[in-house]
């Protein structure tokens, strides 16, 4: 699959096709049937797919000082569409000069002019341009105008609510990862390079692959049972620490992994921490023997979910 830019001609074989058309934050079930609806119809027709989202995210912009809210990075991204057949993803890059294009000219400049659309589908909340003066039914206007087809996709319902990234946030947020997973279809996971920490770990002997939270939404700071992907493809399990690490001074917000049976070296190696089920809230010890302690049974309970859990 192809990462193309957004403010550019794309390739002249990608040109004419069907793309999905949104934040697409996370991926979750509600993008999915967007991109599954753009899907079928790029198959049916015999046209590419592609799948366009908007990086930094609009809110982001308009608000950078907001705090961190992301569930997915371009990269993460990236390779969900690819699994959901995608033949490009285009990256809008939101700034200023995006900001300003009213709907129509979005759609003219850019849809139009530089993908060479055929057809649009995007999910039925679906808001674009300055001010947000475009909605389905603008989009709608501007494809009979414009020649292109537009089909819009409902929200999708999960335990009698709509599926949106909002409401996984909030799961997270409440420290329900395993609730994340069941709108997300697959467990809310942070990736990032392992980076050099304080080597406490080690001392008492749990040593951690550390790394930084970034953009990432900030789920429930505790201690969880986790799933790591490796850079090779291999998945370990453990348990992780994601806060401040209360009982150290001074504190520092990461996320530390401790991979069960495990003992290779990591640094600078790019890791994809999968959050499965959370164990209980952050805690600070009197003593180093107090905490290690807690944290033998920290990981017995998390060999014992992770053993269980598919």
């Amino acid at each position: 699959m192809e990462r193309l830019d957004g403010g550019a001609d794309v390739p002249a074989r990608l040109r004419g096709g069907i793309v999905a058309l949104g934040n697409f934050d996370g991926f979750h079930l509600g993008h999915q049937a967007v991109v599954g609806r753009a899907r079928e119809r790029a198959r049916a027709e015999g046209r590419p797919l592609l799948v366009a989202t908007f990086d930094p995210h609009p809110v982001r912009f308009f608000k950078p000082d907001a705090a961190p809210f992301r569930l997915t990075t371009l990269d993460q991204r990236a390779r969900l569409f690819a699994e959901a057949g995608a033949d490009a993803m285009v990256v809008f890059g939101f700034d200023a000069a995006l900001a300003g294009l009213t709907a129509e000219d979005f759609v003219a400049e850019r849809l139009v002019g530089l993908l060479g659309v055929a057809g649009v589908v995007t999910g039925d909340d679906f808001t674009f341009g300055k001010a947000r003066g475009g909605n389905v039914a603008v989009l709608a206007a501007l494809g009979e105008h414009h020649g292109f087809s537009v089909d819009t996709v409902g929200a999708v319902a999960a335990g009698g609510e709509p599926v949106s990234s909002s409401r996984i946030r909030d799961l997270l947020k409440a420290g329900d990862p395993g609730g994340a997973a069941a709108l997300l279809t697959r467990p809310f996971a942070i990736e990032g390079v392992v980076q050099h920490g304080d080597k406490l770990g080690r001392t008492i002997g749990y040593p951690t692959a550390n790394v930084a939270m970034g953009s990432y939404l900030r789920p429930a700071y505790g201690i969880y049972a986790v799933r790591v992907r490796l850079d090779d493809g291999r998945v370990v399990n453990g348990a992780a620490n994601l806060g401040i690490r209360p009982s150290f001074d001074p504190p520092k917000e990461l996320l530390e992994a401790y991979l069960f049976d495990f003992a290779e070296d990591l640094y600078g190696r790019v890791i994809d921490v999968a959050l499965i089920a959370y164990l209980r809230p952050e805690a600070k010890f009197d003593s180093l023997d107090a905490l290690t302690a807690q944290m033998d049974a920290d990981c017995t309970k998390a060999r014992e979910i992770l053993s269980a859990a598919v």
